[in-house]
């Protein structure tokens, strides 16, 4: 089949690796799948346009409303997969709840990261539980042997004789709901009483004007180093040589840097919202914490525990290996594509 993929194509964010994942799954059984940026198109119209020009037979949409909306009215059958804010922010917003609705309900089939997710869509459009799938992400990571772990922290600043240096990578778009800020101050803090302690949040510059604001803020303030979006093999690799990964959004459906840490042997400590705690059980396969102050005791006592930190990173790598198969996902696609023809 020419299928149509519909996704926010920003580089580096979740949503944009979700839908190249999804897009290889595809073309790997002979489908011809077309990867669209959603920001590029204001309406149903040209997508319609597009549909008739290069004569596709089927859609898929990352994101119910930011994807989803363009495949309204739709001559072609098509499948949604949730984003996360979708369900967990866009859902409050009565005109993006209406739509959303009126997109699921044309959809021939939508897919839900956790069951949380599958549940929330579900109290709000009862008729649609039946045609909502539960696939979780499918995760392989792929370090790259020739980074330099040099030249990575020249950029963040970060003086390479620090002795016992233990860096913390906070990888997100820098947007709100990310909320790459959460934890600066009281990162800060502890890096004057400790400075071989710094944290580097990393990835594209998704809101220009909140860019800005984080932009300033880690100027001024010291053991704080922000980076623009590397290659993914390279971020795998700087991955691999940090003590932690960080997680603080205020919403995620699911994260990927979550579980590629956990694939990549390094532990997570992560913000408790509903789309971390149901990858993460607490002390089991990662940490998870309630506020910035917690988030500094967790880590002292991560650090001061290293029975504890193999333990987490050997479950957490079995978590990932059992219910993260990137073999399956692409299995689980390849049937749920069926559906639309």
């Amino acid at each position: 089949m020419r299928l149509l993929l519909l996704a926010c194509l920003r580089a580096q964010t979740g949503n944009a690796t979700t839908a190249g994942r999804i897009r290889d799954h595809l073309e790997a059984v002979g489908h011809i799948c077309s990867l669209k940026d959603a920001f590029g198109y204001e309406n149903p119209s040209e997508i319609a346009n597009l549909i008739s020009a290069e004569k596709f037979e089927a859609a898929l949409a990352i994101h119910l409303y930011k994807g989803g909306r363009l495949l309204q009215g739709s001559r072609i059958p098509f499948g949604i997969i949730f984003g996360g804010t979708d369900i967990n922010e866009d859902i409050k917003h009565e005109e993006k709840h209406r739509v959303m609705g009126a997109v699921l309900e044309e959809a021939r089939f939508a897919v839900a990261f956790t069951e949380k997710m599958k549940e929330l869509a579900a109290a709000e459009w009862p008729d649609a539980r039946s045609k909502i799938y539960i696939q979780t992400q499918g995760i392989m990571t792929t370090p790259s042997a020739t980074f330099n772990w040099k030249r990575f922290l020249q950029n963040a600043g970060i003086p390479q004789d620090t002795e016992n240096l233990r860096l913390f990578l906070l990888i997100c778009g820098l947007r709100r709901v990310k909320d790459p800020l959460y934890l600066v101050d009281v990162f800060s803090e502890w890096h004057r009483r400790e400075p071989h302690i710094h944290l580097v949040i990393i990835g594209p510059a998704v809101d220009t004007q909140f860019t800005s604001e984080v932009n300033e803020k880690v100027n001024r303030t010291p053991g704080v180093h922000l980076l623009q979006e590397i290659p993914q093999d390279d971020l795998h690799a700087a991955v691999k040589r940090c003590f932690a990964v960080v997680n603080s959004s205020i919403s995620e459906g699911m994260s990927a840097a979550i579980l590629e840490a956990m694939d990549l042997d390094v532990p997570v400590l992560a913000r408790n919202i509903p789309g971390n705690a149901a990858i993460i059980q607490h002390k089991v396969t990662g940490l998870l914490f309630t506020d910035p102050q917690e988030f500094v005791q967790l880590s002292k006592s991560l650090m001061n525990d290293p029975t504890l930190e193999r333990e987490i990173v050997s479950k957490a790598k079995a978590y990932v290996k059992k219910h993260h198969s990137w073999n399956c996902e692409r299995e689980a696609y390849q049937n749920l594509v069926l559906r639309l023809q």
